[in-house]
């Protein structure tokens, strides 16, 4: 066994540690070189012979994010089951390991590496390693007219202090401070994220940049000024103020759920099943000038309580959340554990019950434990539901719910879409077709008759990781079987699963349901695109080639969201 540890928060210096192990019942099968790994029956030989050498030594020298490492040994007793792990921090010891419980399967190694990757024989490998996790997160504030920036450094309130320098492109700069958090390891809830998965996660920083002209383009760079009144920096970035509501121009939004992160150079990790999240990943980077904002709609990394996989997947999606904003829904993969208060009692989370996502992300919520909040972009209003949180009728987030759908101006943001993690309407997948319930059980009683007063739009979930799109429907009935251009009088709001942001595929029932017009065993994507005030055009894209594969429009007036539908008609009175 040959361990490469590393330092992460600042500048990245190599601590090179050399071990032969001699392993009793270990095998890796060829999948996960750590999957059978048990540390407390490992017998250790040192072999002076035997070496690691990494190059280059330091990383970052040139203001780059992430580069290659390349690591050189030799053994004098090489295994196909010989593997290199990339630590961080270095000086994780033995000595630091906690108790266990039964959700933590092996290895039972008392720090788990970032990654593995099997040498299979050779003498060299290499990796991709983030230098230094800073990786910027834009979000919309709660105002139209705030973006929030945040990142993650080695440094706290009693080193230096955080801000961002920013202004109008080309034009003068200010600089405005940043809030700083961070949670310790009795911040979470259970193991792994409080045994073998903690990891520090540094400083998190968020800035707040207000009053915004809308439309202009902006520069920024995140600052450190340390007490001595030097300076360290981040490199220049830029991004696009939002429009203002109602603003009648283009505007560009791209939705899915269940991404995860994968890794480029061919390394193993820990839940390493999001086989198509660099395919999405990739082609949202190809057009990223026709894409205004992102909803990244939980199970977002697939952590499961491996805290540096957080960092790997911020390092992934930077060139994506540092252009434009990166909006999340909280998913069981971030929230779930018993007894915290989560709806459903499991242990998805891996014992990080939310507090990672509320952390390293911002959203505009009241409370960011209750991870619902809504938020404007031109001619669209957003209601994100936390399905991880209750959401029937007569709770706290129902009244959201109701609230943010009823709060809305259809005449300047024609355009409500409603956003939640778990299928809340209409999903063919095997295991809603099992329980028979065809959405979470529960979910349409509570909130359909919601959607068809307020005349939603398109519900779009994940949770399920295929694609699929609904007629509009309402009571389990179709009230329109257009399939590809819908005009005039809303009659009930489309449900799309738009689950196949990378995760393993899920399988659809064989059962044939009225309500279901297309489905998708793949990876892919949605993206709206609000032309003007009355026309609205949807696609679903694959991640392997970024071609549309389904398709519809809405062509509509402002009369026509005012006119009576089934269950939405609002009352009249006889007097004159």
């Amino acid at each position: 066994m040959f361990v490469v540890g590393m330092r992460g928060l600042r500048l990245i210096f190599w601590t090179i540690l050399l071990v032969l192990a001699i392993l009793q019942n270990a095998n890796s099968h060829g999948v996960q070189p750590l999957s059978r790994i048990d540390v407390y029956k490992a017998t250790f030989a040192l072999d002076n012979r035997a070496y690691v050498k990494a190059s280059p030594d330091v990383l970052g020298l040139n203001g780059q994010n992430t580069e290659w490492v390349t690591v050189e040994y030799s053994s004098q007793n090489p295994s196909i089951d010989d593997w290199i792990g990339v630590f961080s921090p270095a000086n994780f010891s033995a000595s630091t390991c906690l108790a266990e419980n039964p959700r933590v399967t092996p290895p039972l190694l008392c720090s788990a590496p970032i990654k593995p990757k099997l040498v299979a024989l050779s003498n060299t490998v290499s990796f991709t390693n983030p230098n230094a996790p800073v990786y910027p997160r834009l979000a919309q504030g709660k105002e139209w007219n705030e973006m929030t920036i945040t990142w993650t450094s080695g440094y706290g309130i009693d080193e230096a202090e955080p801000f961002v320098q920013w202004g109008p492109k080309g034009e003068h700069r200010q600089h405005s401070p940043a809030v700083t958090l961070t949670f310790e390891r009795n911040s979470m809830c259970g193991a792994p994220a409080r045994t073998v998965g903690w990891r520090d996660p540094g400083y998190i920083h968020t800035s707040f940049l207000k009053e915004l002209w809308p439309n202009r383009v902006y520069t920024y760079k995140l600052g450190h000024r340390l007490f001595n009144n030097t300076y360290i920096w981040s490199r220049e970035y830029q991004f696009k103020a939002s429009p203002f509501p109602g603003q009648n121009s283009l505007q560009h939004v791209v939705i899915f759920g269940d991404m995860g992160k994968d890794e480029a150079d061919g390394s193993n990790e820990y839940n390493n099943f999001q086989r198509g999240s660099l395919n999405t990943t990739n082609q949202l980077i190809k057009d990223l000038n026709n894409i205004d904002i992102v909803f990244h709609i939980g199970d977002i990394c697939y952590a499961n309580g491996y805290l540096s996989q957080w960092d790997q997947f911020t390092a992934q999606i930077e060139p994506i959340a540092s252009a434009v904003p990166y909006m999340l829904a909280s998913g069981n993969h971030e929230r779930d554990w018993p007894g915290t208060g989560s709806f459903y009692e499991n242990m998805d989370s891996g014992g990080e019950c939310g507090v990672l996502a509320e952390t390293m992300f911002f959203v505009p919520a009241e409370n960011r434990a209750k991870f619902w909040y809504s938020t404007d972009y031109g001619m669209f209003r957003f209601c994100i539901a936390d399905t991880e949180h209750d959401w029937r009728e007569g709770t706290e987030q129902y009244k959201f719910i109701e609230h943010c759908l009823a709060s809305v101006d259809r005449q300047k943001q024609p355009w409500l879409i409603f956003l939640a993690h778990r299928v809340l309407g209409y999903s063919s997948g095997i295991g809603y077709a099992i329980e028979g319930s065809f959405a979470e059980p529960m979910a349409r009683e509570s909130l359909q008759k919601l959607w068809q007063k307020y005349k939603v739009d398109i519900s779009i979930y994940g949770h399920v990781h295929n694609y699929e799109r609904t007629c509009p429907i309402y009571e389990n009935r179709c009230t329109d079987y257009e399939k590809h251009y819908y005009k005039g009088t809303p009659k009930g709001t489309i449900h799309v699963v738009a689950g196949g942001g990378g995760a393993s595929l899920s399988t659809f029932t064989t059962l044939k349901t009225n309500w279901s017009l297309y489905r998708d065993y793949d990876y892919g994507f949605v993206k709206l695109t609000a032309f003007d005030h009355s026309n609205l055009l949807f696609e679903y894209k694959k991640s392997s080639d970024g071609k549309v594969y389904d398709t519809f429009r809405i062509s509509r007036d402002y009369r026509d969201i005012l006119a009576c539908t089934v269950d939405s008609c609002p009352s009249t009175t006889l007097a004159s």
